[in-house]
């Protein structure tokens, strides 16, 4: 049983407030005359009656009886952090994820108990803990397994940054690289998540979508110009995907980034599905869009054949060992 407090609060409830108020610059809940809270803190009950519309501005998607809004509201909050904002307060990650602040304060300081938020006075950052989130997952992916030594003997061969990335609900997801850390500003690593109508890896999954999937993903997408070049007509956008759905594979000239250029082709596992991506990218001053075509693309389709047969392989062999 919880021992409860003369205010009707439990202990509990009073330490949260307390590291809320610490993180906040005010003074901790302990110090405040009974029978008060401390300004800009809540009581409990107070936020839980707020749980229902901790959204701020908009009403909440209806969802399955079995979905767990917490939960995504908690990941929201983890994804809210990023390599340019490593560092947020707690406006700010409630501005982030479209959260009250008092829903956000909750889940800061739940991340924080559990190891995967740490605070420097009014400043909240993740934890190296987080990183166990990912890594079973790449660990148990075999297209990343498998690719890695691909990709490094490739990008020794075209002396060019290669990667692979595999489609995660509108983005790019970086799951196995090779740098030759010559080009790009944008720092690419594994993780990474990129839009992928402006990269040569995106095109390729976009364009092996059902056609029901691609409409409902180019409807929620705002296509931004990032260069000068940025293709961001949907229709020319569709045309350029048939084509790539054709020819089986996709070069982008510095849509991405300027002076950046890239060409990809699809990995396939053993039904056929196109399950991930793989490219080259070089410097345009360096190289031409015909030596993409001429020189890499050969290079790419050799190293994404050699992936196939691998992970067709890894299937098989899973596949028996279950039986």
């Amino acid at each position: 049983m919880r021992n409860v407090n003369t205010t009707g609060r439990g202990v509990g409830d009073a330490r949260v407030d307390s590291i809320a108020a610490e993180a906040a610059g005010a003074e901790p809940a302990e110090t405040q005359p009974p029978g008060t809270q401390p300004p800009g803190t809540q009581p409990v009950a107070a936020d839980a009656a707020e749980e229902g519309a901790e959204v701020r501005g908009r009403p909440s998607p209806a969802r399955r009886t079995d979905f767990v809004q917490s939960l995504d509201r908690g990941l929201a909050v983890i994804r809210c952090f990023s390599s340019e904002r490593p560092s947020l307060t707690l406006s700010e990650v409630a501005e982030r994820t479209g959260l009250t602040r008092a829903a956000a304060r909750r889940f800061l300081l739940t991340l924080q108990e559990l190891g995967y938020v740490g605070s420097t006075g009014r400043q909240f950052s993740l934890r190296p803990r987080v990183l166990a989130l990912g890594y079973a997952y790449l660990s148990s992916f075999s297209v990343a397994q498998i690719a890695q030594p691909h990709l490094e003997d490739l990008a020794e061969e075209l002396h060019e940054s290669c990667s692979v990335s595999v489609l995660d609900g509108d983005d790019i997801v970086y799951v196995a690289r090779a740098s030759a850390n010559r080009i790009m500003t944008i720092a690419l690593t594994v993780g990474t998540r990129l839009p992928p109508y402006p990269t040569s890896m995106g095109r390729v999954l976009l364009a092996s979508l059902p056609r029901d999937e691609l409409d409902a993903l180019l409807e929620r997408t705002t296509m931004r110009k990032l260069t000068e070049r940025t293709v961001t007509d949907e229709t020319e956008l569709r045309k350029i995907l048939d084509r790539v759905a054709a020819q089986g594979w996709a070069a982008v000239d510095q849509e991405l980034e300027a002076g950046v250029r890239s060409i990809a082709v699809p990995i396939r596992d053993s039904a056929g599905r196109v399950v991930a991506a793989i490219n080259a990218s070089a410097h345009a001053a360096r190289v031409q869009m015909r030596t993409l075509d001429k020189q890499f693309l050969p290079r790419l389709l050799d190293a994404a054949q050699q992936i196939d047969a691998e992970l067709a392989t890894r299937m098989a062999v899973g596949a028996r060992a279950v039986r």
